[in-house]
């Protein structure tokens, strides 16, 4: 696939970048090149190849889902420079 100048200053715009004509020439046969690599990959069979997350396979741990206040609330209560009933005091911002 073929990039043209207008679609490499599309994206520059959408990207939100400032691009020289220099540039979006260079740019051009760049992005070009990428698209072209993709269209590769596009060829190779993967048909009898399974998704996979890691080189190795592990099973993940995991935990009962149960909401719970951490049972630390003293704990996390004494970081606080003010507390009242465990919850913060903030100072007013705004009056």
């Amino acid at each position: 696939m073929e990039v043209d100048e207008t679609t490499v200053r599309r994206i520059a715009r959408l990207a939100r970048i400032e691009v020289t004509d220099e540039e979006a020439a260079s740019l051009k046969g760049e992005l070009s090149g990428i698209l072209q690599w993709v269209e590769q990959l596009e060829e190779v069979n993967t048909d009898n190849v399974e998704p996979m997350t890691r080189v190795v396979p592990i099973a993940l741990k995991q935990r009962d889902d149960v909401v719970t206040d951490g049972e630390k609330v003293e704990d996390v209560i004494a970081n606080a420079p003010m507390s009242e009933d465990n919850f913060y005091v903030v100072p007013t911002v705004i009056e």
